[in-house]
């Protein structure tokens, strides 16, 4: 796959270790413990050739206990190295890992809405936790313990071609052989494993989607037909898995048969020399087994591990896009206003905007809402409603036009202080996991209890929250899965009530909420709204005939402005919205 062989990047290589840059010190300390345990490895078997060729052959056995006391004081300190650059490199890939994550996130909700709108949730999960926790690998078992690997082969041939060059020649002999497993190995293994990533970001976006919308898929009885889809990505997650199986099967067999073959020419080279020189080989022999363990115990692996390494850096390549995405609102001005504005006069000065800016959703709008006002906003689903609220908050940049606020375009306030001023209350209200409290404070440690429990007596809301077990420390779960609809919609507004907004955007969609939930809706909008600008997509009769001011919306065009008597005495669009929408209501209320 050309995708996969191209993955191995220096460029890549070096952006990733720029991450190591806070832990310089301890990044150069584990390079150099890996030179300082290649220089080790050797040692113990050239020790114990000396000690049989020296000692043992010459019976010196107070030596032997010498050399034995020491090869066991050099076996703790080497296996104490090993520890500490063990720990260090896994400790390093950690730091590493938490510092991209963290990086990884921030740039993720910075990024904009529409980045979501076309990127599946699963799939940037996949990028902020899978594939950093792949690129950890790259320093606990890719670069780093590859160097050490390949110093400790280089160590060990050295020695060997010191100790005996023609014997050492001879036990190389098969080892072409293990070169081109070692290559087929490795490109079998990447292939597989870049396979493999795939399946797993197909999963996690496949599992996440579903569990998330788990009521569609049970309402329509469609759990077969998902589960069937499921069995395919996981079929092919799969096969991944067990291409790498074969390869590992293939590849270690081969690689002891290499090693047997290099001892028998070892035995048979030594053997030989032995009887027509007559001389002792035994150490030697002894020393070679022991080196070509030495050789072939990190050979077993390094393929393995440079593997390890391609797909810390198939995974860090996906990381890096989700950095380098400049698809984010600008950054506010060095002169942005950092006060909030304190009037709430919205104007939306002749706005064009598309999701695509070839498909207009917004055209041409026009309109302003005084300080105090409430401007009800109405039409057919996909009229543009949901936009206004959207480009208001900045979520997405207008195409064409000027939004302002108290007479400020709003990119000419800092986004913080923009988005504080402005109150939203969605009609699908998305609650996290935890208390009551957290929910509606949002983890702000300046928001107090007494202050939420004044702002819940207001809406009305403080009487239920109290029945609840725990009171306002009692877990909604998961998107608030144990609280009602209309529930959800109140907590919301205490949430909005607490950060005193400038402007209130109020999506106040009361359809499948019962009689009760629908008063203390009634009653906490009418709290909300009282002295400050309100920008209401209407679905209630009630707030509708109560607005200064309502815009009729079309297919992203204004058709009528105006109140609710005087558009029904035009006879226009709205009064046919009217009777098609809200005659029904009005003769059932």
């Amino acid at each position: 796959m050309s995708t996969a062989k191209k993955t191995f990047d220096i460029a890549l290589l070096k952006r990733v270790l720029q991450f190591t840059r806070p832990y310089r010190k301890v990044f150069i300390g584990s390079i150099a413990m890996a030179i300082l345990l290649a220089a080790f490895t050797p040692v113990r078997p050239f020790l114990i050739q000396y000690t049989v060729d020296k000692f043992i052959g010459g019976k010196n056995l107070d030596w032997v206990i010498y050399i034995t006391i020491i090869q066991i004081v050099f076996l703790l300190v080497e296996t104490a190295f090993r520890f500490y650059f063990s720990y260090t490199t896994t400790w390093l890939g950690q730091a590493v890992v938490k510092d991209m994550r963290t990086k990884v996130f921030k740039k993720v909700v910075n990024l904009n809405l529409r980045q979501f709108d076309r990127t599946p949730i699963g799939t940037l999960t996949t990028r902020t936790v899978d594939d950093i926790e792949r690129i950890n690998d790259i320093f606990a078992d890719g670069l780093i313990p590859m160097i050490a690997d390949l110093l400790s082969i280089l160590c060990v041939l050295g020695i060997m071609f010191w100790t005996d060059w023609k014997l050492t020649l001879v036990c190389l002999i098969p080892f072409p052989i293990i070169i081109l497993a070692t290559y087929y190995f490795k490109e079998s293994v990447n292939r597989s494993f870049h396979r493999v990533r795939n399946a797993v970001s197909h999963l996690n976006a496949f599992v996440q989607e579903h569990i998330t919308g788990m009521y569609i898929v049970q309402s329509f009885a469609a759990e077969k037909r998902e589960a069937d889809k499921f069995r395919n990505i996981n079929k092919e997650h799969r096969d991944a898995n067990i291409k790498a199986i074969f390869a590992y099967s293939v590849f270690f067999p081969i690689v002891e048969i290499v090693l047997a073959l290099s001892m028998g020419l070892i035995v048979w080279f030594t053997a030989r020399e032995a009887l027509s020189l007559q001389v002792s080989q035994y150490g030697k022999v002894m020393a070679f087994i022991l080196y070509l363990n030495l050789i072939f115990r990190p050979l077993r692996v390094i393929a393995d591990k440079f593997n390890v390494l391609q797909m810390g850096m198939i995974a860090s390549e996906r990381v890096f896009k989700v950095l380098d995405n400049e698809d984010f609102l600008p950054p506010s001005p060095v002169n942005a206003i950092a006060n909030v504005p304190n009037k709430g006069k919205v104007e939306f000065d002749h706005v064009w905007f598309g999701y695509d800016e070839t498909h207009p959703v917004l055209k041409d709008v026009t309109f302003t809402a005084l300080p105090g006002q409430t401007i009800a906003i109405v039409g057919h689903t996909g009229s543009g409603k949901t936009t206004i609220i959207s480009l208001l908050n900045r979520l997405y940049e207008v195409n064409r036009g000027e939004i302002r606020i108290d007479d400020v375009r709003v990119d000419g306030y800092q986004l913080d202080v923009l988005r504080k001023s402005i109150g939203v209350v969605l009609q699908d209200v998305f609650l996290f996991s935890g208390s009551v409290m957290d929910n509606i404070t949002l983890m702000n440690p300046g928001i107090t209890r007494d202050k939420v429990i004044e702002a819940a007596k207001l809406i009305g809301m403080h009487d239920f929250i109290m029945q609840l077990p725990g009171g306002y420390d009692y877990n909604v779960m998961e998107r608030g899965a144990t609280l009602s609809v209309g529930q959800r919609q109140l907590l919301s507004f205490i949430r909005a009530l607490l950060y005193n907004p400038t402007v209130l955007i109020l999506d106040e969609a009361t359809s499948s909420v019962d009689t009760e939930s629908e008063q203390m809706i009634e009653h906490a909008i009418d709290t909300l709204i009282a002295d400050r600008t309100s920008i209401v997509i209407a679905h209630r009769l009630s707030t509708i005939q109560r607005a200064d001011k309502i815009i009729v919306l079309d297919k992203g065009e204004i058709k009528e402005i105006g109140n609710h008597n005087e558009l029904l005495e035009k006879g226009g669009f709205y009064s046919k919205l009217y009777q098609m929408q809200f005659e029904t209501n009005a003769i059932s209320a």
